[in-house]
């Protein structure tokens, strides 16, 4: 049974190394608290609460630790200052050609409407909130 744990143990901690995210450390961490077990006892059942708890209590110890590493924190731009100002098309903004530029104040940039809606040259828009590079706009009633 030794084998069969350490095998276990084994496979779960490539895949652990494989993987972005923890994923099987705390089951790779039971299974050799149960090949230590397997050891002492031919008790298989024992062997298996050993590695049921080991899991458990190394998953309640560790997991808001590594929650907490692996959380990325969302960092504001200076981009964010553009939401709400006004903004004038300088071309053609059509969402489903994935083209449209606008101009704010000296800057220009990629743009899409809010509604799917086609908006044409040197309108008026409010910048209601940015996606990756593109300011979504509305236009000026």
């Amino acid at each position: 049974m030794s084998i069969f744990w350490l095998v276990l143990a084994v496979v779960l901690g490539v895949i652990e190394a494989i993987t972005p995210q923890l994923v099987s450390i705390w089951f790779a961490l039971g299974a050799v608290g149960g090949c230590v077990t397997s050891l002492i006892t031919d008790k298989i059942w024992i062997q298996i609460i050993v590695a049921v708890v080991i899991t458990v209590v190394a998953l309640i110890l560790t997991r808001p630790l590594a929650k907490r590493i692996t959380t990325v924190k969302k960092t504001n731009t200076n981009s964010d200052r553009n939401i709400g100002k006004t903004a004038v098309v300088i071309a053609d903004i059509d969402n489903l050609k994935a083209q449209g530029q606008v101009k704010v104040g000296y800057t220009v940039w990629s743009a899409k409407s809010l509604n799917d809606t086609v908006i044409t040259k040197d309108t008026k828009v409010i910048v209601k909130s940015i996606e990756g590079a593109k300011l979504v706009v509305e236009a000026v009633d």
